[in-house]
């Protein structure tokens, strides 16, 4: 038997140590029934669990959902609309979220479909830079889809290209001696 703060009591009767709990105004709680002998604790049932279910709600607070989005396409697509889409998994894919592309088949369109695979393909090509496929091409029905997650480099703040900086105004540039 174990005290509510750790001590240990050592091996009693159960009738002893039931009364033991009423003489503190405290439950007893089996904590090993499997061990010989049995473990039992000294506490306040209530008040544990209450402490459970509060870290369990911290726990849950505290991880990041790892969220699943879906884009779908069709196979008869126009080219500005799957460059807007990809534009779409480019955003999705930078908020950390895994993304399933999709494209759905509707009447004969099933009989085509390679034509799913080279979009599918297209994309994971267009997007390599951001994403990692995790998924090849799968048929699911009436879908065809791959699942594309964040690449690793993503979390690693990027460096501004030569293009990206910006000129310190009294700084000695080529571009100022010239004018």
């Amino acid at each position: 038997m174990v005290d509510g703060d750790g001590e240990q009591l050592g091996v009693m009767l159960t009738r002893d140590a039931l009364a033991m709990a009423r003489e503190r105004e405290l439950d007893l709680v089996e904590v090993a029934p499997s061990s010989v002998p049995p473990v039992c604790r000294l506490l306040d049932y209530g008040k544990f669990r209450y402490l459970q279910t509060t870290k369990e709600r911290e726990m849950r607070k505290s991880t990041k959902a790892n969220a699943m989005r879906q884009v779908r396409f069709r196979p008869r697509i126009g080219r500005h609309d799957i460059e807007a889409k990809e534009r779409l998994v480019k955003r999705l894919l930078e908020q950390g979220s895994k993304v399933k592309v999709t494209v759905l088949f509707r009447g004969r369109e099933i009989v085509h479909p390679e034509l799913a695979v080279k979009l599918l393909k297209d994309v994971a090509e267009s997007l390599k830079a951001d994403s990692k496929v995790e998924q090849a091409p799968q048929m699911e029905g009436r879908m065809m889809s791959i699942l594309l997650a964040p690449a690793k480099a993503m979390s690693v703040t990027r460096e501004k290209s030569a293009d990206e900086l910006v000129p310190v105004a009294g700084a000695n540039n080529a571009e100022d001696q010239n004018t």
